[in-house]
């Protein structure tokens, strides 16, 4: 198997040969060389060619954001972005995710971490993974002015050929739109609720593989796109209608009822398949729910987290899945796990989902 070829960006030399050290290690990669600043970097990209880039966010002379937009411009290729824990530091984390990086380590303790050996075996995963990964070109910050007003989908019924036969029962239930994503998530959940309207007619519940500490920058970066509100969702609070909740990084969030109104619950327990949050158990919990009409839909990332909660909640009764499609998906882990299911009823480009959820909520 060939090896993949890395470049390390970081202004800390002692960084530098910590992460070459540790990326060394493994038997399939190789550390093309390192940069100590953006400007160096593209100059050794364009030099020695690396499959993956890791990049520091915080650098002088070029920082991590300009550097990427400029590699993503001059060298599209997949980088993983290095990043402390901060405010800013989740902020410009987030922008990268934007830009086209297509994942992100968080630093243990800050630019310089004494401590990286902590996660160093998740570097290694992430670096082999992110050879495979298509990579997304920057698109322009979305004008929420001119988003798109979203109608009824009776295009939907003409295009696709299974399309699921509904019944006037289904107006009976309200609705839940649940999702799940992974590697590409932050981008993909981007172009989806920004395209919701604002009048959407369920609450929305999303789990997004993410460590503690960046989720409420991912919701406040969503929220400030979109149209309807997007926030980090909080343990014991009613869930609202127009509302997404995002699951906090180093949590499962699980949905309940408490009386009339859906309950959010969260909780520490052991991760499942190495994620917490899970996909598995947002839809398990779900999946207890009857008297909802669910929208299950599962996009890009690594793995199968949320095909088992996908059966589940199938057997439930009144849920209709929708997967991403492998031409949009810069990982195809996760749809094609639920695709291989046979369970979901349509299967979409990234940008018809919202197109998707919304035929199933009004039909």
């Amino acid at each position: 198997m060939d090896k993949t070829s890395v470049l390390i960006v970081d202004d800390s030399a002692f960084m530098r040969k910590l992460i070459s050290d540790f990326l060394s290690e493994h038997p399939l990669i190789e550390v093309a060389g390192t940069a100590r600043n953006g400007e160096d970097a593209l100059k050794k990209i364009e030099k020695l060619d690396p499959d993956v880039i890791t990049l520091d966010v915080e650098m002088p002379v070029m920082d991590g954001l300009e550097t990427l937009k400029r590699i993503m411009d001059l060298y599209p290729r997949p980088v993983i972005m290095l990043s402390s824990t901060t405010q800013k530091g989740a902020e410009n984390t987030m922008l990268s995710l934007e830009m086209g990086a297509i994942d992100f380590i968080p630093k243990p303790s800050g630019s310089i971490s004494l401590d990286l050996h902590m996660i160093k075996e998740e570097m290694k995963q992430k670096v082999l993974q992110a050879k495979s990964v298509k990579v997304r070109i920057f698109a322009p910050e979305i004008d929420k002015n001119k988003l798109p007003n979203i109608g009824i989908y009776s295009k939907i019924a003409l295009n696709k050929k299974n399309n699921p036969i509904l019944t006037g029962d289904h107006l009976k239930f309200p609705k839940i739109v649940c999702i799940g994503t992974s590697t590409g998530g932050p981008r993909a959940l981007q172009k989806v609720l920004t395209s919701l309207p604002k009048e959407i007619e369920a609450p929305l519940f999303i789990v997004q593989h993410m460590p503690k500490g960046f989720t409420q920058s991912l919701a406040l970066r969503l929220n400030h796109l979109s149209k309807i509100t997007v926030k980090e969702a909080e343990n014991g609070e009613e869930a609202q209608i127009g509302t997404a909740y995002i699951a906090p990084g180093g949590s499962h969030m699980k949905i309940g009822k408490n009386g009339r109104a859906l309950k959010i619950e969260l909780d520490q327990s052991p991760p499942i398949s190495s994620h917490r949050p899970s996909v598995d158990v947002m839809f398990h919990s779900l999946s207890g729910l009857e008297s909802y009409h669910k929208i299950a839909v599962i996009m890009t990332g690594m793995g199968s987290d949320g095909t088992e909660g996908l059966v589940e909640l199938k057997k439930s009764g009144n849920t209709h899945a929708i997967a991403e499609s492998q031409a949009t998906s810069a990982v195809f882990g996760m749809p094609k796990s639920a695709i291989s299911t046979s369970l979901v009823d349509s299967v979409e480009d990234i940008d018809k989902i919202a197109e998707s959820i919304m035929y199933f909520i009004r039909s």
